[in-house]
């Protein structure tokens, strides 16, 4: 009697767990650079979201941010007391348990609507950086990963800056600077993270890139040849504004205080690995501050922010209704020139009429 071989089926094989979607997240303050940073990254790879904040007379070359979750983050840091000028905002303000799941889920939800399932989403919206908690959280709920840039710009820049796009003091600008470099730093200190000299950018993008490669342990996702002549286009000298506007040392404690974070950050820029000991300091001192006045400047932050918010929604309302008026007036004088060209031919008829033997 013969017997059968059995025959051993070969394992099936075992898919790959799918690669977790990275977003590279462009932090830190306001006119810091975070805008070039954002081009660079897009360009060389990096989806930015659905619907980008257009360019105006303060930053023509585009803002590349979400307006709908900046908007989205305006309404949350006004819901826990502040806003996005305000100089304490620096710790994150937690709100009730419930009422935080539900600012996460509507977070999901628009990032969802922005970027969709892309692979690499690059999100930049300054306010990100100050609300950094809070969107870790989101994006561990969404299994997103994150790579971290954070451009670090002259302090006294921003400030000029800032003077002329929103009127600020540059002792509001400088604590500003300051509250959100705080924040760009200490939420992350467990991410793939690399600190940029906007100036040095702006010199040589390409070193810069490598750095940002180095730190991040990964390639950009796509900087091809064709993507660095458009990053060398864009790029350009007008980039760099408001050099030389004096010292820190003018603006009393707010300016002693910058100093020292700020050298912190050049340090940190230039690949060397600073105690962070003047950080803490600083922390300590705007808490203290905090505590002295918060109560008077926060609250008064998010009040001028609702009316800022207000306005733009009834100028945007405005300009809607402005528009319908326009394009109202545009077909009335379409249905003008039918009407006139009706006479016109009606007219030539009658003269024929009249003139026929």
């Amino acid at each position: 009697m013969t017997a059968k071989m059995a025959t051993k089926k070969a394992p099936e094989p075992v898919a790959a767990p799918p690669a977790r979607r990275t977003a590279y997240l462009v932090l830190g303050m306001h006119r810091s650079g975070t805008s070039a940073v954002t081009q660079l990254l897009g360009l060389a790879g990096a989806r930015l979201p659905a619907h980008v904040m257009p360019g105006d007379e303060h930053n023509a070359k585009g803002y590349f941010e979400p307006w709908k979750i900046a908007l989205f983050n305006d309404q949350r840091l006004r819901a826990g007391g502040g806003a996005w000028d305000d100089v304490f905002s620096f710790p994150y303000r937690s709100l009730a348990a419930a009422e935080e799941a539900e600012w996460r889920d509507e977070a999901k939800a628009l990032f969802a609507e922005e970027y969709g399932k892309v692979r690499w989403p690059l999100l930049k919206d300054p306010r990100v950086t100050v609300l950094l908690p809070f969107w870790r959280e989101v994006f561990d709920a969404l299994a997103v990963d994150a790579r971290c840039v954070i451009p670090v710009r002259h302090p006294l820049a921003v400030a000029g800056s800032l003077a002329r796009r929103d009127g600020f003091p540059p002792e509001k600008s400088v604590l500003l600077w300051s509250a959100y470099m705080l924040a760009a730093e200490a939420y992350t200190r467990d991410l793939p993270r690399v600190f940029v000299d906007y100036d040095s950018l702006l010199a040589d993008w390409r070193r810069e890139v490598a750095r940002i490669e180095a730190a991040h342990g990964a390639a950009l996702p796509k900087l091809t040849e064709k993507a660095g002549k458009a990053i060398d286009a864009f790029l350009t000298p007008e980039l760099r504004h408001n050099a030389g506007l004096g010292e820190l040392s003018d603006l009393g404690w707010a300016g002693e205080l910058t100093r020292e974070v700020f050298d912190w950050f050049q340090a940190a820029a230039a690949d060397r690995t600073p105690d962070t000991a003047p950080l803490a300091r600083a922390s300590e001192a705007l808490e203290a501050r905090r505590r002295e006045i918060g109560a008077l400047v926060s609250p008064a932050a998010r009040d001028l922010d609702m009316t800022r918010s207000e306005l733009r929604e009834a100028r945007s309302r405005l300009e809607v209704e402005i528009a319908e008026r326009r394009r109202e007036r545009e077909e009335l004088e379409a249905e003008l020139q039918v009407f006139y060209r009706a006479v016109e031919t009606a007219e030539a008829a009658l003269d024929a009429a009249i003139t026929e033997p």
